[in-house]
C-alpha cells in the first residue's frame, strides 16, 4: 500500500492470531437458509441434491486449502478443522474465516447450476462462519460430537415434523405434538404412525458426511510394455459415521492421528456452552464507526487468468461496483462504501447493532454475500467470458473513535487508489512500449508524481483526463432512497459538506 500521511489509521487494526498450540475450527452456516430452501424448493426434511451440493463445496475447499485436513457437515452447515501446525494467512482469524466462507459461497453459487440444472438460483445465498479456537485434542472431540449430536437430534426432529405435516397436521400443530418427546418417542412416532424405521434411513441424513484425506493405491502411468505403474496417493474420500468423535473412527484414518492427535477415551455428553466459550469472536467497541474492509485473494493471478485490461478493467470494476451496492442494499446500516481495484470498504454507522456487533458474524456475511453476488454477476458483466474458477476475497473489521478519524480512514483508501493507479499507468505504459516488466519496474523506481506525469505525456496520456473512476475509485452512499455511485474526491472537506447526512445517520 502506497504511504501517506493518513496511514496512521492502519494502527487501529486489532490482531486476531490464534496461538499455538489451539487446533484451528472454522465452521460455516447458512444465513436464513429455511428462506432459502423454501424459495428454491428444496424438498423436506433432507433434500438429496442439496446435500450433495454442500458436501461437493466442501471437498473443494479441503482440494483449495491443504491446510485442512477434516471436515464434517450436515443440513446448511459445515466445520472445517485444519492441521495442528497450521500458518494459514498468519493464523489470523478475520483472514481465516472470511478466506473459507468466500471460497465456499464462490464454489456454491458456481456448481449450482451442475447439481440443480433445471433450477435457477434466484438470489445470492451467503454463509456466516466464526472460528473455534480448541484449546486441545479433546476440546476438539467435544466439539465434533456436539456438532454430531446436533445432527442426529436435529434430523429425527424435522423426520417426525414434516412427516406428521404431510400426513395433515399443520406445522403449529405438529411442533405442539412433538414438544417436549423423547428421542424413543420420536422413533415410536415413525414406526407406529408411519411405518418408518429412522434407522434405515439414508446414513448422509443421519450421520452427516465426513470428507478426509485417505491413502489409495492409484495408477500414475503405464510402462512401455502396458503394463500399470502404481503409487501411494492421498485422496478426498466423503464417508459417513455414526460417531466420528469415537477413538475407532480416528485410528482407521493415519492422516487424523498424525495431522491432529489421538483421543484418550470415547466420550458420551457435551455441554454445548462449555464449547460456544471456545468460539474466537470478539465484539466491537461500541459507538465506533465500524469499517469492514474485504479484499481480492490473489487477484493479479485471476485478472491475468480472466484477461483483465491493464491497468484498468472498466468491466471488471463495474462487477465490483454493482456487487457493493447490492451489499449496501441489503445491510442498511453500511451508511458508505469505498471501492477501488479489487477492495471495497463498507462503513456501518456509530450506533449499528447488526449482529450484536459481532465482528466475525459481520465480517463473514457481508464476504460471503458480496463473494456470492460476484460469481452470480459475473455472466452478465462479461457475457462472452466464462468464469474460469472461483474468486475469493478475504475481510476484516476495524472501529474508528471519531468521523474525523474515519474521514482520515477513508482519505488514506483513495490516496492509495491515486498513488497505485499512476504507477500502474506508466508501468503498463512501459511495458506495451516493450519494456520487460522487471525493466518497466527499474525504471519507475524512486520516480515522483510529477516525474510520472511527465513520462505519462511522452506517451500522449494526460493522466488529469484519464477516467475518474480509475484516478478516485467508487463511493456509494444513500441518496435520498437510493443507492447512489459517484467517482469524487473524498478527501476534500467540500464533498462532506455537500453530503452531511451520510456521516450523520
Amino acid at each position: 500500500m502506497a504511504n501517506s500521511k493518513f496511514e496512521y489509521v492502519k494502527s487501529y487494526e486489532v490482531e486476531d492470531e490464534i496461538f499455538l498450540p489451539n487446533l484451528i475450527v472454522v465452521r460455516i452456516d447458512g444465513r436464513d437458509f429455511r428462506r432459502f430452501a423454501e424459495v428454491h424448493t428444496f424438498e423436506k426434511p433432507n433434500d438429496v441434491v442439496a446435500l450433495n451440493l454442500m458436501n461437493s463445496c466442501a471437498v473443494c475447499v479441503l482440494e483449495e486449502f491443504p491446510d485442512i485436513v477434516f471436515s464434517y457437515g450436515f443440513s446448511d452447515e459445515y466445520s472445517f478443522v485444519f492441521k495442528k501446525t497450521s500458518k494459514f494467512h498468519q493464523r489470523r482469524a478475520s483472514k481465516v474465516e472470511s478466506v473459507i466462507v468466500s471460497f465456499f459461497s464462490s464454489v456454491y453459487v458456481i456448481k449450482w447450476r451442475e447439481f440443480f440444472p433445471h433450477k435457477e438460483l434466484r438470489y445470492p445465498p451467503s454463509f456466516h462462519s466464526k472460528v473455534i479456537s480448541c484449546g486441545t485434542i479433546e476440546v476438539l472431540q467435544s466439539y465434533l460430537l456436539w456438532r454430531q449430536n446436533d445432527c442426529h437430534t436435529n434430523n429425527l426432529r424435522n423426520t417426525c415434523l414434516w412427516e406428521l405435516i404431510k400426513g395433515g397436521k399443520t406445522e403449529c400443530e405438529a411442533l405442539e405434538l412433538l414438544e417436549g418427546t423423547s428421542k424413543e418417542e420420536k422413533n415410536d412416532l415413525l414406526f407406529e404412525k408411519f411405518e418408518i424405521n429412522y434407522q434405515k434411513l439414508d446414513e448422509m441424513f443421519r450421520q452427516g458426511s465426513c470428507i478426509l484425506k485417505t491413502e489409495v493405491i492409484d495408477v500414475v502411468k503405464h510402462n512401455e510394455n502396458g503394463s500399470p505403474v502404481r503409487r501411494l496417493r492421498k485422496k478426498l474420500r466423503i464417508v459417513h459415521s455414526k460417531n466420528i468423535a469415537s477413538i475407532s473412527f480416528w485410528n482407521k484414518h493415519k492422516i487424523l492421528l498424525n495431522e491432529l492427535g489421538n483421543f484418550a477415551k470415547d466420550i458420551g455428553k457435551v455441554e454445548p456452552d462449555f464449547l460456544r466459550s471456545f468460539q474466537f469472536d470478539k465484539k466491537l467497541m461500541p459507538s465506533t464507526w465500524i469499517v469492514i474492509r474485504i479484499d481480492g485473494c490473489h487477484f493479479h493471478r485471476f485478472s491475468d487468468v480472466h484477461e483483465f485490461v491493464k491497468p484498468n478493467d472498466e468491466q471488471a470494476l463495474n462487477l465490483m461496483n454493482s456487487c457493493a451496492v447490492a451489499v449496501v442494499k441489503e445491510f442498511q446500516d453500511t451508511v458508505f462504501a469505498y471501492g477501488v481495484s479489487d477492495e471495497y470498504s463498507f462503513v456501518m454507522k456509530k450506533d449499528s447493532h447488526f449482529y450484536q456487533r459481532r465482528a466475525s458474524e459481520i465480517v463473514s456475511v457481508m464476504v460471503s454475500l458480496f463473494t456470492s453476488l460476484y460469481a452470480m454477476k459475473w455472466k452478465c458483466i462479461f457475457p462472452e467470458r466464462d468464469l474460469k474458477y472461483p474468486p475469493y476475497f478475504d475481510g476484516r473489521a476495524v472501529c474508528y473513535p471519531s468521523t474525523e478519524i474515519l474521514r482520515d480512514y477513508l482519505a488514506w483508501r483513495q490516496v492509495d487508489c491515486h498513488i497505485n493507479n499512476q504507477y500502474n499507468t506508466c508501468f503498463w505504459q512501459l511495458v506495451k512500449s516493450g519494456k520487460s516488466k522487471r525493466e518497466a519496474q527499474n525504471f519507475l523506481k524512486g520516480t515522483l508524481a510529477g516525474d510520472k506525469d511527465k513520462l505519462l505525456k511522452q506517451f500522449g496520456t494526460d493522466y488529469s483526463e484519464l477516467p475518474v473512476m480509475f484516478r478516485q475509485g467508487s463511493s456509494i452512499f444513500w441518496d435520498k432512497k437510493k443507492v447512489d455511485v459517484e467517482h469524487c474526491n473524498i478527501i476534500e472537506p467540500s464533498f462532506w459538506c455537500a453530503h452531511p447526512t451520510i456521516l450523520n445517520t
